[in-house]
């Protein structure tokens, strides 16, 4: 009875608002919003993995033919692209949110632009001249641009859907008329940041980001950087996959900002020489627990590929083996299949949970090094990416260790279901053979 009850409370409560989580228009615009941001992260991550390539002779030959100072030079690109990821934020997500309204997203991301460049304070240099530091721009900035982004454009479609407008003829050409139409929106909400910001200057915060780090953005990076906290977040990815709702879309799309800056404040540690401060970042997920995709299948696919005795497991097998190595499991979550079936449920949730443990626990002891800052696809193969995420070929150890653990973890629900499905089959034959 209590097993009904419980089963019951999570299809008639939890499920609905997982499903209502996962189709919010804001969190969807956060997500796609933030997904701008990657190409360019890749980009630069590129770059640096060309400077910073952990092989002494290899740098000690660069340096030969291109000067001691080529590695900084070839990181430029770097820098352009990280330094740019709060600009990208606060465009995309008020582009994709406006866009979800209906109403005229470049104006609608215009308009949040200028408003959270105006959140920033101004530096001055020794020749008076003023200035806006990159680092504004950057991770530190990227809650501040959320937050614009977000409030923003509810704000700007608001007065847009109360005709706060400026009414063109229809004759003018729609580029023009979208400008003008955005003229009395953008400038009461200029007005209204302004007077926010002038009224937190007068405060010991003195800017309206340091207030969005002391309370926002602080509390949950180091929140988000424990064991807890990441056991906490892939739990949830796998238990949403359960019911069909894309765990990893849903969670990521909260907790992508935070890892994002953590990543991004590890490439800054790394590029100055100094300890990596962050465990928890986009490459301790992609590169580390995720094998095989959510769930860390990788070590199933490979008893389906390998060590299955029924047909329908043999022939899945041949299908799942091929993405899985490149962390694609989908062909297993729909067609073994995990979702809905809760004999898999245990392993599903509990293998990627193993991951994030042990792979935490590696690197708080230093015995695998850290991520150092780079981003990479998270379709990159196992190994090597291990190898690339952080510098080391402890990355490399660390997943060999992981999808063997993953593998054992599996082995005896897969025994359990390919006994099964052999009886199945075997009993088929028989009243087939009849």
């Amino acid at each position: 009875m209590a097993e009904k009850k419980s089963g019951s409370f999570v299809q008639d409560k939890l499920i609905p608002i997982a499903g209502k989580l996962a189709s919010s228009r804001h969190l969807i615009a956060l997500r796609d919003g933030m997904t701008l941001a990657v190409p360019m992260i890749i980009i630069g991550s590129i770059f640096m993995i060309i400077a910073q390539f952990p092989i002494q002779a290899y740098l000690d030959f660069m340096a030969s033919i291109f000067g001691k100072n080529w590695a900084t030079v070839l990181q430029y690109p770097t820098n352009a692209s990280f330094h740019i990821m709060g600009l990208i934020a606060v465009i995309g997500i008020s582009f994709n949110l406006a866009k979800s309204y209906k109403v005229d997203p470049i104006s609608a991301a215009i308009v949040s632009l200028g408003a959270f460049v105006l959140t920033i304070p101004l530096k001055t240099d020794k020749a008076g001249a003023l200035w806006i530091p990159l680092t504004q721009f950057d991770s530190a900035g990227l809650f501040t641009a959320i937050i614009v982004g977000l409030f923003i454009t509810d704000l700007y479609v608001w007065m847009v859907h109360k005709n706060w407008t400026i009414k063109m003829p229809d004759t003018v050409p729609p580029a023009v008329s979208n400008s003008f139409a955005a003229l009395f929106p953008g400038l009461l909400i200029l007005l209204l940041v302004w007077v926010i910001r002038l009224g937190v200057e007068a405060t010991p915060m003195q800017s309206i980001p340091n207030i969005i780090s002391f309370f926002l953005a602080d509390p949950l990076g180091h929140l988000s950087n424990t064991l807890p906290g990441a056991l906490v977040a892939e739990f949830l990815v796998s238990f949403l996959w359960l019911f069909g709702i894309h765990g990893a879309n849903v969670v990521s799309g909260v907790m992508m900002p935070i890892w994002l800056t953590a990543l991004n404040q590890n490439h800054a540690a790394f590029t100055a020489g100094k300890a990596l401060p962050n465990i928890v970042t986009t490459s301790f997920f992609d590169n580390f627990v995720h094998m095989g995709g959510s769930g860390a299948t990788i070590g199933l696919a490979m008893l389906l590929a390998f060590a299955a005795k029924s047909k329908e497991l043999k022939t899945l097998g041949k299908l799942v083996a091929g993405p899985a190595l490149f962390n694609i499991n989908e062909p297993i979550v729909f067609g073994l299949p995990i979702v809905m079936n809760y004999k898999m449920a245990v392993p599903f949730i509990l293998t990627p949970l193993v991951n994030v443990t042990t792979t935490y626990i590696a690197m708080a002891t230093n015995l695998v090094a850290r991520p150092m800052g780079v981003y990479i696809p998270w379709t990159t193969p196992p190994i090597l990416s291990g190898f690339i995420a952080t510098g080391h070929i402890s990355g490399s150890v660390m997943q060999i260790i992981n999808i063997v653990l993953d593998t054992l973890i599996y082995f005896y629900f897969f025994k359990s279901m390919d006994r099964d499905k052999l009886a199945e089959e075997l009993g088929q034959a028989k009243e087939a053979a009849k």
